[in-house]
């Protein structure tokens, strides 16, 4: 069972990804980019025990993973967040479903970077898996709804949603890279800190006065709740997967998350499955299931 711990670290991420959105409702009034900088914040200090552990490999980091931190730290903490937010704020005049479906596109990037970059070899048993993977998460996703109708009014938003794809997509990569000469562990501190760094030097010099926004009692502890359940505790568990894993099949088992999605919806409101998503879900199922087998196997 052990082997396939690993696995099972990125699908639980996934699990808790897709209760994120349910539990940042009450934070609605904050600014997005200070949420951001206190999460990681908090995120940065649960972290330094591991930072001092590790403090002299971070101090032997070579140019090319101090590049690599600054990407997943920017890119992934920051950016994919950032653009897919934007993406949304256009929801009210173009369907939500072109901006999912376009972040599908994710595992794409992801794979693309991890040939190019890491030389991680893509098999035609691979490919094939991988292609049934993202076809089932399309069904969970739409599988109650017709495909989207494309109109000019789109262009916007579509291109945010391929820039929150390409960010997080590459940072699986990149991130891959990086745990090459570090410990997850210190690998998930420096991603928090430098995040929180960059945020607050971008508050200062754009826009300082969010600092003085009042944060209720309930909205910390709320912040406090997402750190330690989908931020922070996930990252940790994704980069600890990540490290066993290739990065192109790291990035098909986060596909997991809009089936689980899919399934909070029905526990929360009642709505079952469609036939066509239970089809989906089944392909999602059984090309991960393929692929951690294969995994094992080499």
């Amino acid at each position: 069972m052990y082997k396939y711990a690993p696995h099972l670290a990125v699908i639980f991420a996934a699990l808790l990804w897709s209760v994120d959105a349910l539990l940042r409702q009450s934070l609605y009034a904050l600014p997005a980019l200070l949420i951001i900088t206190i999460e990681h914040g908090v995120g940065t200090l649960i972290f330094i025990p591991f930072l001092k552990k590790y403090w002299d490999d971070i101090k032997e980091l070579l140019q090319s993973g101090w590049i690599s931190i600054l990407w997943i730290s920017f890119l992934g903490g920051m950016g994919g967040t950032y653009f897919y937010t934007k993406a949304l704020s256009y929801v009210g005049y173009i369907d939500l479903s072109i901006v999912v479906l376009l972040q599908k596109l994710q595992p794409v990037f992801a794979m693309s970077l991890a040939a190019i970059i890491l030389k991680e070899k893509l098999s035609k048993k691979y490919i094939l898996l991988a292609f049934l993977a993202i076809i089932g998460g399309y069904l969970v996703t739409f599988g109650k709804n017709s495909v989207p109708n494309w109109d000019d009014n789109t262009l916007i938003a579509a291109l945010l949603a391929i820039l929150a794809a390409f960010c997080w997509g590459s940072s699986t990569a990149i991130a891959k890279k990086a745990l090459v000469s570090l410990h997850y562990s210190a690998v998930t501190g420096l991603r928090l800190a430098v995040t929180t760094l960059i945020s607050l030097i971008i508050i200062i010099i754009f826009n300082f006065e969010i600092l003085n926004v009042d944060i209720s009692l309930n909205q910390w502890s709320m912040i406090i709740i997402i750190v330690l359940s989908s931020g922070t505790f996930a990252l940790f568990i994704y980069y600890y997967g990540l490290n066993k894993l290739p990065a192109s099949h790291t990035t098909l088992f986060e596909l997991f998350w809009p089936l689980s999605a899919v399934i909070i919806d029905w526990i929360r409101n009642g709505e079952p499955l469609a036939f066509v998503q239970l089809l989906g879900a089944a392909f999602l199922l059984l090309s991960t299931t393929l692929l951690a087998q294969e995994n094992s196997n080499e």
